[in-house]
């Protein structure tokens, strides 16, 4: 044994072990806080951290291990002191918090657990130092989360208000843990839903267009600008700021920052016309606010009486390339930075975009950056249930090398969003996705998409996934008509391809399979990778008469999917039980898939 190696056993052996409860608690969203105004937050959270060790730690014998830029290691003798002091400094930093812009208030989140420890007079180590640390991502701003160990040394009603989460998994631990939030005792619940204080999409200003003929006024640029707006709006990737409000700027010559600075704005779509007879040609100009880069300019003709009259070529165009464009902007941005200094939109979306490629190393990077929103804050509805939707989609592209975990993962994100947020129409969509696509409980699913489209009548993924499940029970009229409201409801959606795939599959439910051809095309145009898709055109070519067309479809499909059987397609397909996925997996069978 070398020198250095007996020293270690000596150092190791000196200190102590105890049973210690231990908090964790970091500051949500401290990278932004820091970025916007570092001295301000740094003086805010000096001046918390000593109130916390002045005035809480000493009168419940607890003791301050580390002091982070952003967060605490807190270690207590018992529970009750430990869920004593995490509700005090709670608290505390909420007193700190009035008066002070909603941007610019500390928010904390903690986690404790209870275990034996190692102990020595500067640190403390050991399982439940980590575990701590783990508990913590499942806190939303203002949230505590503590382990059963935890839970166990408490009364309830008496200690705390308790609210089961359930068995949660948590990063780098092969099982889950069963975890529990709460709130001091008393009537109220143990914590509001709890929401970003950063938008999860960035958003967008159009400010009315101008003209450079002297002889005309405005109006049309203001028409122009209202039917972007209207367009736009129905995007899910953007938030658009109201045209009451950018009306404002008409005809300022504001600069960039001075549109951010006044409307919060990350984009600005700014443009002039000019007419010639009864033609308009239409110059855009699309803006990021943070940079001043000018990341797309486009140029469309038209008729300006098509313009009043509601024909909506050009607009739609426009409408379609800025969205995609910033799409693109915030694909790059995730791309070309760390991950700590993004912000969370650009997370989301690049996430959206990466794992509807469909390609290994896209999908497996879409991953990394759910992974990431995530664990800013792991009680927030809409990064949950996309992380549900990457599981869903992972089991389905033949990727997934345990489908049963890859649904119970889905099953425990989709649990956290709604629990989280209970009326969000994408979180019940993707839970009926789980219990279609991986559960087959059909019945389950039926009632999630119901209930997404009370909440969001005009969701296109719920109108689109319930359209499926009709197409899976072999109910094809209804099938088609979901399918076809979700396209409706969706022209500019940059995953078109994926709402065309599902309508295919519909129209297969309905033998309407020119149609099917149609659609699985122009699904295959936008995204080859889709190997559901290939399965809807192979099949449909087939029934068509279209036998050596249906043949090369499935050989592509069997380069991307070599695993696929048609026994082992039956065997996950919800709509196996059905004559629709038996007549599908016969056809398979002829055009190449082994039995």
């Amino acid at each position: 044994m070398s020198g250095s190696d007996s020293a270690s056993l000596v150092r190791y052996s000196a200190v102590t072990r105890a049973h210690r409860a231990i908090i964790f608690m970091d500051v949500v969203e401290s990278v932004r806080l820091v970025e916007e105004d570092e001295a301000g937050f740094l003086g805010r959270w000096l001046a918390l951290v000593e109130t916390i060790r002045s005035d809480i730690l000493a009168p419940l014998n607890g003791r301050l291990i580390k002091s982070l830029g952003d967060g605490l290691l807190l270690d207590f003798s018992d529970v009750r002191s430990a869920v004593t002091a995490a509700f005090a400094i709670r608290d505390v930093a909420q007193r700190l918090n009035e008066g002070l812009p909603v941007n610019a208030r500390i928010h904390l989140r903690a986690g404790i657990e209870t275990s034996d420890v190692v102990l020595d007079q500067n640190d403390i180590y050991g399982r439940g130092v980590n575990r701590a640390a783990r508990l913590v991502t499942l806190a939303g701003p203002d949230q505590i989360v503590i382990s059963a160990a935890v839970r166990d040394g408490l009364t309830a009603d008496l200690d705390a208000d308790i609210e089961d989460l359930g068995d949660c998994y948590l990063k780098h631990l092969a099982q889950p843990v069963r975890a529990y939030r709460i709130g001091p005792p008393g009537p109220n619940p143990v914590s509001e839903p709890a929401y970003f204080f950063t938008e999860l999409l960035p958003s967008l200003a159009i400010v009315p267009f101008i003209t450079r003929d002297s002889d005309q006024n405005d109006l049309l640029g203001e028409v122009v600008a209202e039917e972007l707006i209207r367009d736009l709006s129905r995007s899910t990737e953007l938030n658009l700021v109201s045209r009451l409000s950018t009306t404002a700027f008409r005809g300022r010559g504001a600069t960039l920052e001075q549109i951010r600075a006044n409307l919060q704005a990350d984009y600005v779509l700014s443009g002039e016309y000019r007419t010639s007879g009864q033609s308009i040609t239409i110059d855009t100009e699309l803006a990021d606010c943070k940079t001043g880069q000018i990341v797309l300019t486009t140029r469309q003709k038209g008729k300006v009486a098509g313009l009043l009259g509601g024909r909506r070529e050009m607009i739609d165009h426009i409408a379609a390339d800025v969205n995609k464009a910033v799409m693109k902007r915030e694909l790059q941005r995730a791309q070309s930075q760390a991950l700590p200094t993004l912000t969370s939109y650009t997370l989301l979306i690049a996430a959206i975009a990466l794992m509807h490629r469909l390609s290994a190393s896209d999908f497996d990077s879409a991953k990394a950056l759910l992974d990431e929103l995530v664990e800013r804050g792991r009680r927030q509805a809409i990064p949950q249930a996309w992380l549900a939707n990457w599981h869903v989609l992972r089991v389905q592209q033949g990727w997934s090398d345990d489908p049963d975990r890859d649904a119970q993962m889905a099953l425990q994100c989709t649990k956290q969003a709604l629990d989280s947020d209970p009326t969000c129409s994408l979180a019940l969509a993707v839970d009926g996705f789980v219990h279609t696509n991986l559960l087959r409980r059909l019945d389950v699913a039926r009632e999630r998409y119901d209930l997404a489209l009370r909440n969001n009548p005009n969701d296109p993924l719920a109108w689109s996934l319930k359209g499926t499940l009709h197409a899976f029970m072999g109910e094809g009229p209804q099938a088609m008509t979901c399918t076809r409201r979700a396209l409706r409801l969706s022209p500019l959606d940059p995953r078109r391809w994926f709402y065309d795939s599902l309508a295919a599959s519909a129209c297969i439910s309905a033998r309407q399979y020119d149609a099917a051809v149609q659609l699985a095309r122009r699904s295959l145009r936008a995204n080859r990778n889709h190997t559901s898709t290939l399965r809807v055109l192979s099949v449909a070519q087939w029934q068509l008469g279209d036998h050596d067309g249906a043949r090369a479809t499935t050989r592509e499909l069997l380069r991307l999917d070599p695993q696929l059987t048609v026994q082992g397609w039956l065997a996950r397909a919800p709509s196996s039980p059905f004559w629709v996925g038996q007549e599908f997996a016969q056809v398979l069978g002829m055009t190449g898939v082994p039995d």
